[in-house]
C-alpha cells in the first residue's frame, strides 16, 4: 500500500496542518499508508491518521508549537544551577509526561540509577521534555545523550538544551518503531511510552527492547489517566509487562513511585 497514490498527498495534507507539521515524516507516512488500506476516502484516511497522531503525541503537549526559542534562552540566561533548574521545571510543564514526573523528580532518578556503577552514555526513547532532567540524573562526568521523539521541532531544541546545559550529546527525530537506534548505551529510557508504541504496533515494546543495546533499559508506565484517575492501570501494565518479558534474558527490578510505575531490566 505504500505504493498507493494517494499516499503522497494525505502526507501533504497531514503535514500541512500546523499541529502536526514537525512531525517525522517517515512516521506520518507509515501510519497514513496503513489508514488509506482501512478507509473508504482519502479524506477518511487523512482525519484517521491526525487522530492517531494526537491520540500518540498531541495529547501530551500543553502548546501544539511550544516557544522553543524563548525556553531556550531562559535556560541559557539562567544565573546559577538553583535558577537553571528552576527554569527547566517550569519547561517541563508544558508536556504531560514530565509534568506528571515533577514531584517525585529528585527521588526518580537517584532511585532508578542506583548501584548501576558509571553511567557514561543514556538513550532517551519517545523522550518528550524529559531530557531537560539532565541536572536530577547521576551520570558520570562527561556522560553523553542521546535523545530521540517524533517532533522535529523538539529534537532541534533538545540539541541546542543539551549544548547549554554542558553535556554532549544529540537529538533527532525518528520513528523507532521502524528504526529504534541501536548505538551502545550504558542506560536506556522509556518512560511511559510503550502504551503509545502499541497503539500503533502491538507488537512493537516487545522489538524494542529486543533490538535496544544497553546494559539497562529502564521502562516505566503511567498509574493514572491523563486526566488524573486511578483505574487500575498499575496492575494491569505489569500484568502486560511481566507477559512480554517473560522469555527474555533479564534480571527485573520493579520499582513503586507515586503515579508511575518503573521496571529496572539489566543484563
Amino acid at each position: 500500500m505504500h505504493d498507493d497514490p494517494r499516499l503522497e498527498e494525505l502526507v501533504k495534507q497531514v503535514r500541512a496542518s500546523r499541529k502536526y507539521s514537525a512531525i517525522s515524516e517517515a512516521l506520518v507516512r507509515r501510519i497514513g499508508a496503513a489508514e488509506l488500506c482501512k478507509r473508504a476516502t482519502l479524506q477518511d484516511a487523512v482525519k484517521a491518521t491526525k487522530k492517531t497522531l494526537h491520540q500518540i503525541a498531541g495529547l501530551y503537549l500543553a502548546n501544539a508549537h511550544p516557544p522553543y526559542d524563548a525556553w531556550l534562552r531562559q535556560i541559557i540566561q539562567a544565573p546559577d544551577d538553583t535558577a537553571r533548574r528552576a527554569v527547566l521545571r517550569s519547561i517541563m510543564n508544558h508536556h504531560t509526561s514530565t509534568r506528571e514526573r515533577l514531584p517525585i523528580l529528585d527521588a526518580f532518578y537517584a532511585r532508578v540509577l542506583a548501584d548501576l556503577g558509571p553511567v557514561r552514555s543514556v538513550l532517551d526513547l519517545a523522550c518528550g521534555l524529559n531530557p531537560l532532567s539532565l541536572p536530577w540524573m547521576p551520570l558520570a562526568a562527561g556522560a553523553t545523550y542521546h535523545a530521540v521523539d517524533i517532533y522535529e521541532d523538539l529534537a532541534g531544541f533538545l540539541r541546542a538544551a543539551l549544548a547549554a546545559l554542558g553535556v554532549a550529546g544529540k537529538a533527532e527525530a525518528r520513528d523507532v518503531i521502524t528504526d529504534c537506534p541501536t548505538d551502545a548505551a550504558d542506560v536506556a529510557l522509556l518512560l511511559k511510552a510503550l502504551p503509545c508504541l502499541e497503539q500503533l504496533d502491538k507488537a512493537a515494546g516487545a522489538a524494542i527492547l529486543d533490538t535496544i543495546n544497553a546494559r539497562c533499559i529502564v521502562v516505566s508506565f503511567p498509574t493514572r489517566t491523563v486526566g488524573g484517575r486511578q483505574v487500575g492501570m498499575r496492575e494491569n501494565y505489569a500484568a502486560r509487562f511481566a507477559a512480554m518479558i517473560a522469555d527474555r534474558p533479564w534480571r527485573v527490578e520493579r520499582i513503586e513511585f507515586v503515579g508511575e510505575l518503573a521496571f529496572r531490566l539489566t543484563r
